[in-house]
This record gives C-alpha cells, sequence and structure tokens, in this order.
C-alpha cells in the first residue's frame, strides 16, 4: 500500500453575511471537483466554511439559529457528500454544530473517499468573549455562541485510498497551542487538518498587529509543530474582505521537517495540492522526536496542574 496521499487545501475567499447556503456550498464543490481534478485524494477546507464568520456580530434567534446545522450531513449539505462520494475523494469541514440537546461547538468532520464521517471534533481553545465590548464595530463572540469542545483531542485512521494515515484535526485558534498538537502526535499522528477564520488586522482600529504579522504567526505554528510532532500539516483558511472585516491567507502544507511544499498565493478561492509521502513522518518520530526515548513527563506536570503563568514575586 503506497503511503503518498495528494492532498489538496481549498482555500476560500471571503463569504458575506447575506450570501445564501446554496451559493457557499456551490463553491465548495467547485473546489471539490478542481481537487479531484488535479488527482487529490483528500480535501481540505477552512474552519466554518458553510457561513461567513458570524461571531463578529450580536446576533438573535432567526438569524443565529440559521448558522448551526443540526446534523452532519443534513438535507442542505448532502450534495456535497454525494459529489465527493462519487469522486472517491475524502474532505475536512468545518461548520457551527446545534446537538439535538441543544449544545453548539465550532466543529470540523473528516469524511473518507467513502462518504462516511470517520473523524468530528470540537474546537477547544475559544477565543474572545462572552459578552460583547461596547462600542465595538466587530465583535468576537465565539465564548458567547460556542460551548468548549468536549471530545478532547483523538485521532483516527484513514481508509486504503488516503494511506492509512492516522489523522488529527484541530481549529483555528488550537493551532497556537502546542499542547494540542502533542497529544495527538502522542498518539502516532502523520496528518494534521486545520481551518481558520483569522482576523487580518484588529477591525475595530488597534494597529499593534499588521496584516503580514498576523499571516507569518499562522504559518510559523504549522510549520514549528509540524517539525516538533514529526508530521504533516495542512492550514486552510477562509480570508480576504468578509463584510467589511479582513481575514488573512496563508493555507499552506507542510512537511514533517516543517518546511512548506505548497503555499496560496491570494485571498480568494484557491486550491494548492501536494504529495504528501507519510512515511517521511518516520524519521522524525524515530529519531529526533522519539518521545519513548527522550520523553520526560515527570517534570511536565505544571502543563496541566495550572491554568494561568505564576506571578513573579518582588521587582526586576
Amino acid at each position: 500500500m503506497t503511503r503518498v496521499i495528494r492532498i489538496a487545501a481549498a482555500q476560500m475567499g471571503p463569504t458575506q453575511r447575506d450570501d445564501t447556503r446554496a451559493r457557499t456550498l456551490g463553491r465548495l464543490i467547485v473546489l471539490l471537483e478542481q481537487a479531484a481534478e488535479a488527482g487529490a485524494q483528500l480535501v481540505v477546507f477552512p474552519e466554518l466554511a458553510l457561513t461567513t464568520f458570524f461571531p463578529r456580530w450580536m446576533l438573535e434567534d432567526a438569524e443565529l439559529s440559521a448558522q448551526f446545522e443540526d446534523a452532519m450531513p443534513n438535507p442542505g449539505i448532502q450534495p456535497l457528500f454525494d459529489r465527493a462520494r462519487a469522486l472517491k475523494i475524502g474532505f475536512y469541514l468545518g461548520y457551527a454544530e446545534r446537538t439535538s440537546d441543544g449544545e453548539r461547538f465550532n466543529s470540523a468532520v473528516f469524511v473518507d473517499s467513502e462518504g462516511t464521517i470517520v473523524g468530528h471534533y470540537r474546537k477547544v481553545h475559544l477565543p474572545g468573549s462572552v459578552e460583547p465590548i461596547p462600542d465595538a464595530r466587530y465583535q468576537q463572540l465565539e465564548k458567547r455562541y460556542f460551548q468548549y469542545g468536549d471530545r478532547g483531542f483523538k485521532t483516527f485512521r484513514g481508509n486504503k485510498k488516503l494511506g492509512g494515515a492516522i489523522v488529527g484535526m484541530l481549529i483555528c485558534n488550537d493551532r497556537r497551542w502546542p499542547e494540542a498538537w502533542r497529544c495527538l502526535a502522542l498518539q502516532g499522528m502523520e496528518l494534521l487538518c486545520v481551518g481558520y477564520n483569522s482576523a487580518a488586522y484588529d477591525p475595530n482600529g488597534g494597529d499593534t498587529e499588521s496584516e503580514e504579522l498576523r499571516t507569518f504567526h499562522s504559518t510559523l505554528v504549522a510549520q514549528a509543530n509540524a517539525y516538533m510532532n514529526a508530521c504533516w500539516a495542512v492550514a486552510v483558511a477562509k480570508a480576504g474582505n468578509e463584510d467589511g472585516a479582513g481575514l488573512i491567507g496563508g493555507s499552506c502544507i507542510v512537511d514533517p521537517n516543517g518546511r512548506i511544499v505548497a503555499a496560496a498565493k491570494t485571498v480568494a478561492d484557491e486550491v494548492i495540492i501536494a504529495d504528501c509521502d507519510l512515511d517521511l513522518c518516520k524519521q522524525g518520530k524515530k529519531k529526533m522526536f522519539n518521545f519513548d526515548a527522550h520523553r520526560r513527563p515527570q517534570w511536565y506536570s505544571r502543563i496541566v496542574e495550572m491554568g494561568a503563568a505564576a506571578p513573579i514575586d518582588g521587582d526586576i
């Protein structure tokens, strides 16, 4: 069984607040077909791929409810699953999930080349706030609209067409937290899929971080964590000017040495492709990052015992 799989990162340009679900789904299917035409066996879509980044607003009632999926798939999304199954191509898809109990999560599913959901992840590291910032034009209300993910960091194995890859999933802000990657790598992860919607600048006028710096940080965490966990990483943006608020691009595919092997050139709908040899993970897993030989977990207890930095006594 070959362990080289062709992966597509399907970056999306902006999805506006008044875009219909049918229009957005049509864009996803076009990207899927472009990836399949290029020979890809797996397509990775962004976080919240079916909607605009709605946590930037205070939404109520019907408009808020319309952002969520009560099942995955459902009749409105089924055409994407059907087309992927016909093309024999797997995919990762980020979306807003509402459970039968009314719980709401920022979620992603991993669907294999037979159209079966084999992985389901709920975002753990939620940024933003519960209450809106007074007088701000745009908000970051993920903590208001979503509950913290309750499924932890679990890996799963892709089918034969996907090289039997050991796969992990994260969503957006999760990628900035090395603990998440390491929990997955301790389960043998060979491929990390992560979609994101990350602000290109402070939409309320702050100037401490530029779009260039924020894009650099996004790329940095993919490269560093892919290297330190000896895995492939596919990081995929929803990008561009979305209802007046900018989102970074920078979608990329990174090898287990931390090298970028494919990168988006735009902030629009764009497919990038890379042939990913899963056996390249072996070098790091057997040598520099051989966890069994080199880790010393007895000294790592602070990571799980403390949620915040300890205060420093005295003046510096």
